[in-house]
């Protein structure tokens, strides 16, 4: 079941975040603006991001254990240790990031989110709009 995938960073992260341990859980828990500056080699994929846009980034936690399978959850100890799919935590076998993300600014190739826990330098692999409801779309 082995099977190699090829994933190329498309952008990285420009944040205050600079240490896992500053970093909040979870974006709405106090994470700052930041900064994702994309490759030159997307810019046609970058046309209509406009500000007020939310947008889910897809990071890759390049500084994550890859070997953890089990955590207890939010680092509390008290709490009994569960699988990393049942969890958010970055230490995981494929440390993809989540993020949900308003955009508040484009500036050529930068453009400027808010509530990204993701720390300086984090790789960003992909971006996908948040749909709305089936109407919407």
């Amino acid at each position: 079941m082995t099977a190699a995938f090829v994933v190329h960073p498309i952008a990285r992260v420009e944040s205050s975040l600079r240490d896992r341990a500053d970093a909040p859980r979870q974006g709405d828990e106090g994470a700052p603006d930041a900064w994702v500056v994309f490759d030159e080699s997307v810019r046609a994929a970058l046309a209509d991001i406009t500000a007020g846009d939310e947008l889910i980034l897809i990071t890759w936690f390049d500084r994550a254990d890859r070997a953890v399978q089990a955590v207890h959850p939010r680092g509390d100890m008290s709490r009994p240790a569960t699988g990393v799919f049942s969890t958010r935590s970055p230490d995981r076998p494929n440390p993809l990031g989540l993020h949900r993300v308003t955009v508040l600014a484009v500036d050529d190739l930068r453009i400027h989110v808010n509530n990204l826990e993701a720390l300086n330098g984090t790789p960003v692999i992909d971006v996908k709009p948040v749909l709305g409801d089936i109407h919407e779309r």
